[in-house]
């Protein structure tokens, strides 16, 4: 079969090789990949800035957003099944993992798939075990190729409410900064809530991003035009902040950005080196006196990747034409390179093709 490989810590060592047939052993599921969805992590690895391999090999399969359909009847789950999967994986040895929240393992030594020490899903035919097999109904189809990121923005948004819920707090307006598929799934998800959203990206108004959050109902301003401070003092402060820029700078800024009793949730990273700075009575008067708070987010617990596939089923129903248009580039395995390339909001790697049944 073939499978998009890398060699981790290795620039331009990314390519479309055969791999061996997986073999599943009893209690797994076999399954074939439809779709895998690509991001800022796939083209990271790709550009030899991160990843490590499996211990039995140097090679790494990528692929972390996965769809695919159950090729053979398994553990739970049928012929024809339509499915995602978990990325995550225990350390099995933290009182995090054991007691199922790898996306908050303590010993950091947990695996991912098509990220860290376990092969991904960019792959013909996958394996997997079937409590990290998740439902996708047949209304969502081929949109169930974003239940990975759209499960980041439900944790994270859940992390957020739970941080907000220790006092009066009141989801009313939400900031999303960053207009890549975390920000704006999360936007679509605050949508569903019924929160006014405001977003902000470097897009210009009338491009692709600035369309999709109009077709949500939300409200979009280019930084060319406003700054974030702008758009929040004209908003009188925001309840919520979503950071998904992946700029250190931004991620403190949001704390300027809240109103009263307000959240920032940062879901971007930026691991470059350099000094970022904020007004201190922002931070030494401002956060402590309006009970402001900043939190961070990662990956997803097993419980909101179903909460991420309701919601995404509920937006394609609410605004069909929308979601669909938040994958803007779908090519086949052989055009991965187009597909890293890619800035809008989501590429897709297509194993089987748009005809396929789902």
């Amino acid at each position: 079969m073939r499978a998009l490989v890398t060699t981790p810590g290795q620039a331009h060592a990314t390519e479309v090789a055969e791999a061996p047939d997986p073999r599943p052993e009893a209690g797994e599921v076999l399954v074939r990949t439809l779709e895998v969805g690509v991001c800022g992590t796939d083209r990271e690895i790709a550009e030899g800035l991160f990843g490590v391999a499996p211990d039995d090999g140097s090679r790494l399969v990528l692929g972390h957003e996965l769809l695919g359909v159950v090729e053979r009847d398994g553990p739970g789950f049928a012929r024809g099944d339509l499915v995602t999967a978990t990325v995550r994986r225990s350390c099995g040895r933290c009182a995090a993992c054991a007691q199922g929240a790898p996306d908050a393992c303590l010993t950091g030594d947990y695996g991912e798939r098509g990220v860290t020490r376990l092969h991904g899903f960019a792959a013909e035919l996958v394996v997997e075990a079937p409590e990290h097999l998740v439902a996708v109904p047949a209304s969502l189809g081929r949109l169930g190729v974003l239940a990975e990121p759209a499960s980041v923005c439900a944790r994270a948004l859940r992390h957020a409410r739970a941080v907000g819920a220790r006092q009066p707090w009141e989801l009313r307006r939400a900031l999303v900064l960053g207009t890549g598929a975390i920000g704006m799934l999360s936007a679509c998800l605050l949508r569903l809530e019924g929160a006014d959203v405001w977003v902000v990206g470097q897009a210009d108004a009338g491009t692709p991003q600035a369309q999709l959050a109009d077709g949500l109902g939300a409200r979009y301003a280019s930084t060319e035009d406003a700054t974030a401070a702008d758009v929040a003092r004209d908003a009188g402060g925001f309840d919520l902040v979503v950071e998904a820029t992946g700029d250190a700078q931004v991620m403190l800024d949001t704390l300027g950005l809240l109103g009263r009793n307000g959240v920032a949730c940062l879901l971007g990273i930026d691991a470059r080196r350099r000094r970022v700075a904020l007004d201190g009575p922002v931070l030494g008067v401002d956060a402590i006196l309006q009970n402001r708070s900043l939190v961070a987010s990662v990956s997803a617990n097993r419980v909101d990747w179903p909460a991420a596939i309701a919601a995404l089923d509920r937006a394609r129903a609410r605004w069909p034409d929308v979601l669909d248009a938040f994958v803007g580039l779908r090519v086949p395995v052989d055009g991965f390179a187009d597909a890293l390339a890619f800035r809008g909001v989501k590429a897709t790697l297509a194993f089987q093709p748009d005809g396929a049944p789902c």
